[in-house]
């Protein structure tokens, strides 16, 4: 067992990081006590992990309810949200209800906005069965349901009480969705940590066969890279901005083709690339970083070409996406950059360079 500590004064939290200790009572004797736990997963996980999470969790609470969501970011909206709202209701939960989002990134995230929404705010737990939520959208505290218009646009930053990475998880995890959770591990290299990038380059195969000290490692070094960022900049006013390197043009694609159809973490290793390429025609880094990023999210089995979401109009077509970005200032598009292997910017790029670009990246 890892515990890594996200530092928000009275918000922080442990981050920890564990082998089958989802099902062990002793792993949740710290939470607050309440009356009542409603677990929020999904018809793919709940099958594999709930009935060991129910029990686990009835030796704390008198009542523990669940409710089980449809699977997938085609259903990461107001309509779904909503069964968690009318099972908290319907049990009559009160403030002190802890919620636990047992999935991935997408019931964590909806489960987060629930709990910052129900009563105004009652406590909750991310216990993320996803490399890509482990690594990533479990930390943090930034929670959202999707716009037909943009990704991610309708939410709120609330922290959980606690983050458990059970590592046991991910051994009935698609090869898809671990490559997908291997993209969102390869942005924390370029932004912030190249000896990571190298131990990466090093250990990617290793981490396809989830050899189970390789993954543990993967996971405890992302998510001290973005515990230190996120304890400097809890809501994206500056700094935690780079963690969205490849985000911009990833969640383009994503919407772009319809929520569903691109995992998160194949929109972000295609969006990488597709940053780098911008940096590198902004002089910021040269073509040799370029290839050798690409070369790695190759190798983890992910794209690294965009997709055509317009025939007529591609280019024009993700620029039009990309202005619904929430880092986006008065119509203006900022890119996550890399200004040097190892060190992100965020700043703006002439329309006519980020075309370019598209035209080149875009299969």
């Amino acid at each position: 067992m890892e515990t890594v500590h996200i530092d928000l004064d009275e918000r922080s939290y442990p981050i920890v990081i564990a082998e089958g200790s989802l099902g062990l009572n002793s792993t949740w004797q710290a939470l607050p006590k309440a009356a009542a736990a409603l677990i929020v997963t999904n018809e793919v996980v709940a099958p594999l992990y709930l009935p060991a999470l129910k029990q686990a969790l009835s030796r704390q609470y008198a009542q523990v309810h669940a409710v089980v969501l449809p699977d997938g970011e085609a259903h990461k909206d107001w309509q779904t949200l909503n069964l968690i709202f009318d099972a908290l209701l319907q049990h009559g939960c009160d403030r002190k209800t802890v919620l636990f989002a047992l999935g991935g990134g997408v019931v964590g995230d909806m489960t987060g906005f629930a709990a910052a929404s129900y009563m105004r705010g009652v406590p909750f737990v991310q216990v993320p069965t996803t490399l890509l939520s482990q690594v990533d959208s479990s930390v943090g505290g930034k929670t959202a349901i999707n716009h037909p218009l943009g990704k991610n646009m309708i939410g709120a930053f609330y922290q959980p009480q606690l983050v458990l990475c059970d590592l046991a998880t991910l051994d009935t995890l698609p090869e898809r969705e671990l490559s997908a959770g291997l993209g969102e591990i390869i942005k924390y290299g370029p932004i912030a940590d190249m000896q990571f990038f190298d131990w990466l380059e090093q250990n990617m195969e290793g981490l396809l066969r989830r050899d189970r000290g390789l993954l543990a490692h993967a996971v405890k070094r992302s998510v001290e890279i973005k515990a230190w960022v996120v304890a400097q900049d809890e809501k994206e006013s500056g700094l935690r901005a780079i963690l969205n390197f490849g985000h911009t043009f990833g969640h383009a694609i994503e919407a772009g083709m319809g929520y569903g159809n691109w995992l998160h973490g194949e929109g972000v290793a295609a969006g990488m690339v597709m940053a780098a390429q911008l940096s590198q025609r902004l002089g910021l880094v040269d073509a040799s970083f370029v290839s050798r990023l690409r070369k790695l999210i190759e190798r983890a089995g992910l794209p690294v070409r965009g997709a055509v979401i317009d025939a007529l109009d591609n280019a024009g077509r993700y620029l039009e996406l990309m202005r619904v970005d929430k880092k986006s200032e008065a119509g203006e598009i900022r890119f996550v950059l890399i200004d040097g292997p190892g060190k992100a910017v965020t700043r703006s790029a002439p329309d006519t360079l980020v075309r370019e670009v598209i035209d080149q990246c875009c299969a």
